[in-house]
């Protein structure tokens, strides 16, 4: 029913764009197109949050340093399909290794429908290659976490009540883990009712560094609501953590014995594995979750 209410609303509106004063009040007649707009996005399941920025955390998990190299391997992965759509990126907060590998990093990616493309990327990711770090070169099993935050316009934002958080501060480490300010600009906020923690370090002041710790926070929270939702619509509960191994992969990147990278949720495969691990060609995969 609602589907043929948006169906009626959209004829009526571009009836009224036929009309040979439409164009007297330019002002009325662009809230017409851009309503017009909106309810074909409506109508096609595409929402205002699609369109705009994403916030990505990626997180090594089982796996020891092979799993935070392979953190390092999906981000310049992504980066290279940032490239390839022209999104831009900057990173948020990074917690390195020895080994240029990351424990975890989060960035923002601003484009032109960056979280709708991404959005299908969050779950766990899944590893199998002879480890560069085993002397004795033998296969390894590694695991990462993606998760894919929207960036929220204000009216959608959770309000998190300041007695609910708890806000930590310390120095902004730089290479070397050098403290690159004097003062302490990093700042992480952790969510006392769902013991959720955001960090962000980057920014040279600390309250622009909160500010969006705090943005950051309330995605999580607002995805979190999202996701209960579904799960009562459902009948189902959700898991409050996600362990980060074998048993919840979305998709394996397979290098040795044969080369295979294929998503569990769709079977959508490719053997080009140096395609999209190194040159972000990740349209198939996207495209395959987005048409399900």
């Amino acid at each position: 029913m609602e589907s043929e209410n948006i169906h009626n609303e959209i004829q009526e509106l571009e009836a009224k764009m036929l009309e040979v004063d439409f164009w007297n009040n330019k002002e009325k007649a662009q809230e017409v197109i851009k309503k017009i707009k909106e309810l074909k996005d409506k109508r096609d399941g595409v929402s205002i949050l699609d369109k705009g920025k994403a916030v990505m955390t990626i997180l090594a998990g089982a796996g020891g340093d092979d799993s935070e190299d392979f953190v390092r391997m999906l981000l310049e992965m992504y980066q290279k399909y940032f490239l390839n759509k022209h999104f831009s990126y900057s990173v948020l907060h990074s917690n390195t290794n020895d080994h240029n590998g990351y424990r975890n990093i989060t960035i923002e990616i601003d484009g032109k429908g960056a979280y709708g493309l991404l959005k299908n990327e969050s779950g766990v990711h899944r590893l199998v290659r002879i480890s560069p770090f085993n002397a004795n070169a033998k296969r390894h099993t590694s695991f990462a976490m993606v998760e894919i935050l929207p960036v929220l316009p204000d009216i959608e934002r959770t309000k998190i009540n300041p007695d609910e958080i708890k806000i930590e501060t310390s120095k902004s480490s730089g290479p070397g883990g050098q403290n690159v300010n004097k003062r302490e600009t990093a700042v992480r906020i952790v969510h006392i009712p769902t013991n959720i923690a955001v960090s962000v370090s980057t920014e040279r002041q600390q309250e622009h560094n909160k500010q969006k710790a705090l943005d950051i926070l309330s995605a999580k929270l607002f995805t979190l609501k999202q996701e209960k939702r579904e799960a009562d619509i459902e009948g189902r509960q959700i898991s409050k953590t996600m362990e980060i191994e074998w048993g919840n992969q979305i998709r394996s990147y397979v290098l040795h014995p044969y080369k295979m990278i294929k998503d569990h949720r769709t079977d959508y495969e490719t053997s080009d594995v140096e395609g999209v691990l190194e040159k972000g060609e990740l349209d198939g995969f996207i495209e395959a979750e987005r048409n399900i």
